[in-house]
């Protein structure tokens, strides 16, 4: 199956669904208080993603029973919303949304902070976050797909994280999940040759301690292996051949619309 190049009015939808899945995400981002349960999350993200028009990608995807994943301290991802987990102070939690509008799909997480949290979460938050950023930052027509793994495993490393290999981005557009894979590791020159009009999700997920990860029973729920915190965060990028365009930037006034 080949990568889609994307353009024209395919590209206004796109712009479009990463503006109403970065807009949900931020709206929900300002109801984050200890005392709230993640399933209060989910339920906001369904309401906020029917304002704007749009549905939750993610619900019945493949049997995820829910809009949004709320991936809490040593949660790496697919975190389960449920009415008993409830958010206390010194948690993070990544919120994972992902919005489909017209056709097309636009996919964001961010992890928060839950009033005072230690220095070590603190750190292995903003480390995610710069993580994602370097790797946003090598994406333009011409480059190599490892040159995006490259850049997030060098930043984290030299920060005394760690990179999860199992789990990376992907393609995205009429589909939810397409071609590529997107490894947050790697190395730099190798992979296939990244063109303008491709759609990627960049979304490392960054260990405090080891990359090891294991699946709970519930077949979704992905933990670290040494119980270590673990935070993410995800744009939907464009390749241009300027660079890129990150589609899920929130632009001015896109939470409240």
């Amino acid at each position: 199956m080949g990568i889609p190049l994307l353009k024209g009015t395919e590209i206004d939808r796109l712009r479009l669904a990463g503006q109403a899945a970065a807009g949900t995400l931020a709206w929900v981002a300002g109801r984050l208080t200890p005392g709230i349960t993640t399933a209060d999350i989910d339920a906001w993200v369904r309401e906020d993603t029917a304002r704007r028009g749009g549905t939750p990608s993610q619900l019945g995807y493949h049997g995820f029973p829910a809009s949004v994943c709320t991936s809490r301290n040593q949660v790496v991802c697919h975190g389960i919303p449920r009415k008993d987990e409830r958010l206390e102070p010194g948690d993070i939690i990544n919120v994972d949304v992902t919005t489909c509008l017209n056709g097309f799909h636009g996919d964001t997480s961010a992890t928060f902070l839950i009033g005072e949290v230690s220095a070590e979460a603190r750190h292995v938050v903003d480390v995610a976050r710069r993580c994602r950023d370097a790797g946003v930052a090598v994406v333009r027509h011409g480059a190599k797909l490892g040159d995006i793994g490259a850049a997030i495993e060098e930043l984290a490393r030299a920060e005394g994280c760690s990179v999860v290999r199992e789990y990376g981005g992907h393609g995205i557009g009429r589909s939810m999940h397409g071609p590529p894979h997107v490894s947050h590791v790697g190395e730099r020159g190798t992979g296939i040759t990244l063109k303008s009009g491709m759609v990627l999700t960049i979304e490392p997920m960054v260990n405090l301690g080891r990359p090891g990860i294991r699946l709970l029973p519930d077949k979704w729920t992905v933990v670290t292996e040494d119980g270590s915190l673990s935070a993410q965060f995800e744009h939907t990028v464009l390749v241009t051949r300027e660079g890129c365009e990150v589609l899920t930037r929130l632009d001015p006034g896109a939470a409240s619309a």
